[in-house]
C-alpha cells in the first residue's frame, strides 16, 4: 500500500467513525502533501462552517439542530474525501486515465439536458425510418445506429469515470432512466455505468437513483438493472454518513415483492459465483457423453453424420437405443442444471469473449439487438436464418452470449452439412428445447443480467481497474452475501434468511453461512438456527426429542470422551428410532469403550446377523470381541477380514493385537509391521495404546520388546 493510500485509508477510517473534525484533519494533511487549489477551497468552506458550529457549542448554545448540521457537514467532508479518491484511482490506471480524457475533450457537452435530447431524438429518428424509400433505408438506419451506439458508448465511460454526484444530476438521471421517451436498450445501459461507479466508490445519490428507479421503473429489464445496481452498491461502512439509507431501504420493504426478489437475487448470486464448477461438470460428465452418442463428427473439412453401419445392426441390435438414451439423460441433466439455476453456458462462450467486439467496455453491457453497427456485418451475411431468430429471440442466453453466438454462427455454419444448413435456414431444426422460461420473467431478466456481470469481471482484459464483487480471495462469497447486511435488518427480509442458509449449505458455502447466521435476530433462534450453528444442547433444550440435536450431541460427548453422555443419547435415539444401525452400532462402540462388553456385544451380535456383509460391523465387533477376552472368535472376524481383503490399517494394529494376546507372538509381529508399512508410522513410542494394552495384561517390558522384534526384519 503506497503512501497516498495509507493517507487516504486514515480519512475514510475517520468518516466510517463519524468524526467530522478529526477527518477534516486528515484531508488537510492530505492535501499538505499532494496540494490542489480548489480542492482546499471546498476544504476551507467545509472548516469555516464547522468552525461556526463549534463556536456556538464551545459558548453552551443549546442548538437543536446541530446534529442535523453536523451530519450534513460530515456528508460535505464525505463527498471532497471521495473525489479525491475517485481521481487518484483513475490517475493509477491507465485504462481509466484514458476513458476519462476520451470522453472530456473540448467541445463535447455533458449536459443532461443535451444529453437526453440525444437520446429522445433517436427514438424520433429511428421512429421515422419506416418513412424512408426502402433502397436507402437499411444505409441510414447503419448510420443511424453507429452514431448513436458511439454517443452511448461516451456516456457509458463518462458516467463511469465520474465524480460524486450532486442532488440535481440525480435527480436528473432518475427522469432520463424514467422516461418514456427514451429507448430502453438506452437505460438500461445507463443503469449499469451508474451501478459500476457506485461500486468503485458509494454515493449516496447515485444508490438513491438505483433505488428510486427500482421503485418506479415499469421497464422490467431497466428495473431489474437498477435492482442488482443498489445491491452491489450496497456499502455498510458508511451508514455512519448516510443513516439516510436506513429509512429509504426500510421503506422499500414494505413491498413483498421487493422482499421476494431480493432473496431471489441473494440466491442467484449464489449460483451465480459456481461458474466455474458448472463448468467443469459439463465438461467432464455431459458434454463427453453429448459428443460421443450424438450422430455427427468433426473432420477437418467439417462437421459430417455418421451413416448407420449396417453390421452394427446385426452384431449389436439395441446400440443405437442406448446411444439415444444416452444423448436423451446427458441433455436432460444439462436442463435440469440450468433450471436450477447453473451457468451451463459460461464454459463455452468464454472463448469467444476475445473477439474485438469485447474489448469496449460498454458492449459487455448493452442489450442485445440486431442493429447493433458492431455485429451488423455478421447479421447481414445471415440474413433470413430462421433457426438464428429463434435461438436470439428464445435463447436462454445473456446479452453477451448471443452477441458471441451471432459473430461466431457463420464460421460454425460453413462446417455444417449442406442438408442441415438448408434446415436451419428454412427453420425446419426444433429450437423449443433451447429455453422454456419466458425471457420476460423478471427471474430470467435478472439472472441473464448476473450473467453478463460474472462474464464481464472473469473475462473483461481491463477488470482489474474496477471493484469486482466476485472476487472471492478474501471472501467466500465476494461481495455477493448482501442478506447480511445492516441495512436490512429489522426488516421483513430477515424472515428469508433461513432459507438463504440452506442454500448456502447446500452449495458447500458453510463459512458464509455462519457468517449470516451471526446476523440472526434473537426471533429466529429456533431449533433449525442452533443446528446450524452447532449448538446442540440449546436445540435440545427447545426440542429434546430432535434427531438431529440428538446425534449431533451424541458425537460432541463422544470426540470429548464423555462416553457416558454419548451411549445416553443414543440409547435416547434408538427409543425414538428402534433398529437404526447407525444409532445401534456408535452406542456399542461407546459401551466397548466403556468396558460394558455385555451390552455392547448384544448390539453387535444382532447388526452381525441383520447386515453380515458389513465391514464396520465386523471391525467393530472383533475388535469388542478382543477387548472382552473372546481372543479366538475375534481372531476368526480378523481372519473373515483378510480373506476378503478388507483388512484396514486399523485392522492390521488390532489384529496385531489379538495375536500378541493368544501368545502369537511372530505373527503379532508381521501384521504390526504391516500396519507400520501401510500408514508410514515411524514413531515407535506411540505406536501402542499403552494404557489398553497394560489393562489386558501386556507390560511395558512386552511393549519395549515387540518393538525391537517389529523393527528387526529378519
Amino acid at each position: 500500500m503506497g503512501t497516498t493510500d495509507i493517507a487516504l485509508e486514515r480519512i475514510f477510517r475517520q468518516l466510517i467513525a463519524g468524526n467530522a473534525g478529526v477527518a477534516m484533519a486528515e484531508v488537510n494533511t492530505y492535501l499538505g502533501a499532494w496540494p490542489n487549489p480548489q480542492t482546499q477551497e471546498k476544504l476551507d468552506a467545509i472548516r469555516a462552517d464547522y468552525r461556526r458550529m463549534e463556536n456556538y457549542w464551545r459558548q453552551g448554545f443549546d442548538d437543536p439542530q446541530r446534529e442535523a448540521q453536523y451530519l450534513l457537514l460530515l456528508q460535505r467532508v464525505y463527498v471532497l474525501s471521495a473525489n479525491i479518491a475517485i481521481h487518484r484511482h483513475i490517475v493509477a490506471s491507465s485504462y481509466l486515465q484514458s476513458l476519462y480524457a476520451g470522453v472530456r475533450q473540448r467541445g463535447r457537452s455533458w449536459s443532461l439536458d443535451v444529453v437526453r435530447r440525444e437520446m429522445e431524438n433517436f427514438v424520433s429518428e429511428v421512429a421515422m425510418l419506416s418513412l424512408e424509400p426502402e433502397h436507402t433505408r437499411g444505409e441510414k438506419s447503419l448510420t443511424l445506429y453507429k452514431e448513436h451506439q458511439q454517443q452511448m458508448n461516451q456516456l457509458f465511460n463518462f458516467v463511469l469515470t465520474s465524480n460524486m454526484w450532486t442532488d440535481g444530476v440525480g435527480h436528473a438521471m432518475e427522469e432520463i432512466l424514467l422516461s418514456p421517451t427514451i429507448d430502453s436498450n438506452d437505460q438500461q445501459l445507463l443503469t449499469s455505468a451508474i451501478m459500476l461507479s457506485l461500486m468503485n466508490r458509494f454515493d449516496m445519490v447515485k444508490f438513491r437513483l438505483l433505488l428510486n428507479v427500482y421503485r418506479a421503473a415499469t421497464d422490467e429489464a431497466v428495473r431489474q438493472r437498477a435492482l442488482v445496481g443498489w445491491v452491489m452498491g450496497i456499502d455498510d461502512d458508511f451508514l455512519t454518513v448516510y443513516p439516510g439509507q436506513l429509512r429509504l431501504v426500510a421503506d422499500l420493504l414494505k413491498s413483498k415483492r421487493a422482499v421476494q426478489e431480493l432473496t431471489e437475487l441473494q440466491i442467484q448470486l449464489v449460483y451465480t459465483l459456481n461458474a466455474d464448477k458448472d463448468t467443469a461438470t459439463m465438461e467432464r460428465e455431459i458434454m463427453p457423453d453429448l459428443l460421443k452418442n450424438n450422430a455427427m463428427r468433426i473432420t477437418k473439412n467439417g462437421i459430417e453424420e455418421i451413416e448407420d453401419d449396417p453390421l452394427e445392426d446385426v452384431l449389436h441390435p439395441d446400440a443405437a437405443e442406448e446411444r439415444m438414451e444416452k444423448l436423451e439423460a446427458a441433455f436432460q441433466r444439462m436442463m435440469d442444471m440450468q433450471r436450477q439455476g447453473a451457468d451451463i453456458y459460461f464454459g463455452g462462450f468464454s472463448q469467444m469473449k476475445r473477439l474485438p467486439f469485447f474489448y469496449e467496455c460498454s458492449n459487455w453491457f448493452v442489450p442485445f439487438y440486431m442493429q447493433h453497427p458492431d455485429i451488423a456485418s455478421f447479421v447481414k451475411r445471415m440474413e433470413g436464418n430462421r433457426f438464428l431468430d429463434v435461438v436470439m429471440k428464445r435463447g436462454p442466453f445473456c446479452n453477451s452470449d448471443k452477441y458471441s453466438f451471432i459473430m461466431a454462427f457463420q464460421k460454425v455454419m460453413d462446417y455444417l452439412p449442406d442438408n442441415l444448413r438448408q434446415m436451419m435456414h428454412k427453420g425446419e431444426v426444433a429450437a423449443d428445447e433451447l429455453g422454456e422460461e419466458t425471457q420476460q420473467s423478471p427471474a430470467f431478466i435478472r439472472r441473464s443480467y448476473l450473467m453478463d456481470l460474472y462474464r464481464f469481471f472473469r473475462l473483461f482484459p481491463n477488470r482489474s481497474a474496477l471493484c469486482n464483487p466476485f472476487d472471492t480471495s478474501k471472501q467466500p462469497t465476494g461481495m455477493c452475501l448482501f442478506f447480511g447486511s445492516a441495512l436490512f435488518r429489522g426488516t421483513p427480509l430477515e424472515q428469508k434468511k433461513p432459507e438463504i442458509v440452506s442454500v448456502l449449505m447446500k452449495q458447500k458455502l458453510g463459512d458464509a453461512a455462519l457468517e449470516l447466521l451471526d446476523t440472526f435476530p434473537e426471533s429466529l433462534h429456533d431449533v433449525q438456527y442452533y443446528l446450524w450453528t452447532g449448538n446442540y444442547e440449546q436445540a435440545l433444550a427447545l426440542d429434546g426429542s430432535n434427531e438431529r440435536a440428538l446425534a449431533g450431541h451424541a458425537r460432541e460427548a463422544y470426540q470429548a470422551g464423555r462416553l457416558d453422555d454419548a451411549a445416553d443419547d443414543y440409547e435416547r435415539l434408538l427409543l425414538l428410532h428402534p433398529g437404526k444401525s447407525g444409532y445401534m452400532l456408535n452406542r456399542a462402540v461407546c459401551l466397548a469403550e466403556l468396558e460394558e462388553y455385555e451390552g455392547a456385544l448384544k448390539l453387535l451380535y444382532q447388526l452381525n446377523y441383520e447386515q453380515p456383509d458389513n465391514q464396520r460391523v465386523t471391525r467393530v465387533l472383533a475388535w469388542t470381541l478382543m477387548s472382552d477376552g473372546k481372543l479366538e472368535q475375534a481372531d476368526r472376524l480378523y481372519q473373515q477380514l483378510a480373506d476378503s481383503d478388507k483388512l484396514s490399517d486399523e485392522d492390521f494394529l488390532n489384529r496385531g493385537y489379538c495375536l500378541w494376546l493368544m501368545g502369537r507372538i511372530d505373527e503379532a509381529a508381521d501384521s504390526i509391521r504391516k500396519y507400520i508399512e501401510e500408514t508410514e508410522a515411524s514413531e515407535y513410542d506411540t505406536l501402542f495404546d499403552a494404557a489398553w494394552l497394560q489393562r489386558h495384561g501386556i507390560g511395558d517390558m512386552d511393549m519395549k520388546m515387540m518393538e525391537g522384534l517389529v523393527a528387526d526384519v529378519r
